[in-house]
């Protein structure tokens, strides 16, 4: 098991024995993966967002750890501090759960902005300071935080630029009425089934390989430029005091390559950018105070934006073909435009 595909195949079927209808989710947090980028989940209480976040991370044959972010956390009990010993009479590392590949911050606008900000310098250097020394972090190396957008009394929000450092923002929705009704019928006949019912599916060198298919996925010109348009979109917006900056931008283009390798294609559609345009750029967007009077999510912002701005024209010979009812045979011949000699971007 070696191409996106099949190892995002593998995380939804080892998954689905203890929860179902969350392949959305489970694609946005593959996503990450293979681009290394980090991703916040946001949803209701009894989602099952902890739950969702476990079960991928175990699904991995990387190392991993739950931080429960409460208030009186300090920053030195999620990067780790030197303890001495007095048996060696020396000041030993204490690494803490930062030092793992995958980190589940569990409801981290709970701790405070101090604490918040210890995971700053990990999310966007993949190294911490510990007592003035810097600590390398293992590759790859992804946070992967949840939130309750409900419940005000006792968190903290979490500052501008730390939402900028995830590349994704994903919503856990309550589920619709045949879902539930399925997930009741699973837990009747088996009450006990839980994470221990998941194994390890994937391995880290399927990681590697995947992350380097990604890297390898190619990009023309126009969908470079869709991209570029989207983003000058939400900064020209008369309902945002602050757009999207240019990190925003790289990450829709990370994202859009890897979820184009998810479905197999070597390279990126309209369709890609579109369809994650909202759960890239929504969460970093500072709305103007009208804006925010008034009630305006950032969403209805990206999708306002994704209204007005014209996608690539596809080829004459399959107009119409999208992402979702097109074989990959029919969206490889539609973009097929890269010239003879282009090299697939670095």
């Amino acid at each position: 098991m070696t191409d996106p595909e099949t190892v995002f195949e593998s995380i939804c079927e080892e998954t689905s024995q203890v929860l179902v209808g969350n392949n959305d989710i489970l694609e946005g947090l593959t996503i990450s993966l293979f681009t290394e980028g980090h991703v916040l989940l946001e949803g209701v209480p009894g989602v099952a967002k902890t739950t969702i976040a476990n079960l991928f991370a175990q699904t991995l044959g990387l190392e991993y750890r739950r931080v429960q972010m409460t208030p009186d956390l300090l920053p030195a009990d999620i990067t780790g501090s030197r303890i001495y010993r007095a048996q060696s009479g020396n000041f030993d590392l204490q690494r803490g759960p930062v030092f793992s590949n995958v980190v589940v911050a569990d409801e981290i606008n709970r701790a405070t902005p101090k604490t918040q900000s210890a995971l700053l310098e990990a999310m966007e250097e993949r190294q911490v300071t510990i007592e003035g020394e810097t600590q390398e972090l293992p590759s790859p190396f992804i946070v992967i935080a949840t939130q309750n957008p409900i419940e005000m009394e006792g968190t903290f929000g979490l500052p501008e630029a730390q939402r900028d450092r995830f590349l994704l923002k994903l919503r856990v929705d309550i589920p619709d009425r045949d879902l539930e009704a399925q997930l009741l019928d699973e837990f009747h006949a088996n009450p006990d089934i839980g994470a221990s019912e998941i194994e390890t599916v994937v391995a880290p060198s399927d990681i590697t390989t995947a992350r380097e298919t990604v890297q390898a996925t190619h990009l023309t010109d126009p969908i470079r430029d869709y991209i570029l348009d989207i983003v000058e979109g939400t900064r020209e917006s008369s309902k945002v005091a602050y757009g999207a900056s240019p990190r925003a931008a790289i990450s829709l283009l990370r994202a859009s390559k890897a979820r184009a390798a998810i479905r197999g294609r070597e390279y990126v559609i309209p369709d890609d950018p579109k369809r994650l345009a909202e759960r890239v750029l929504a969460h970093r967007l500072v709305l103007s105070t009208d804006a925010e009077m008034s009630g305006i999510a950032p969403e209805t912002v990206v999708r306002n934006v994704l209204e007005t701005v014209a996608a690539p024209e596809p080829t004459a010979e399959l107009e119409g073909v999208t992402d979702a009812e097109g074989s990959a045979a029919a969206e490889e011949r539609q973009w097929q435009n890269k010239g003879d000699g282009e090299e697939s971007p670095d």
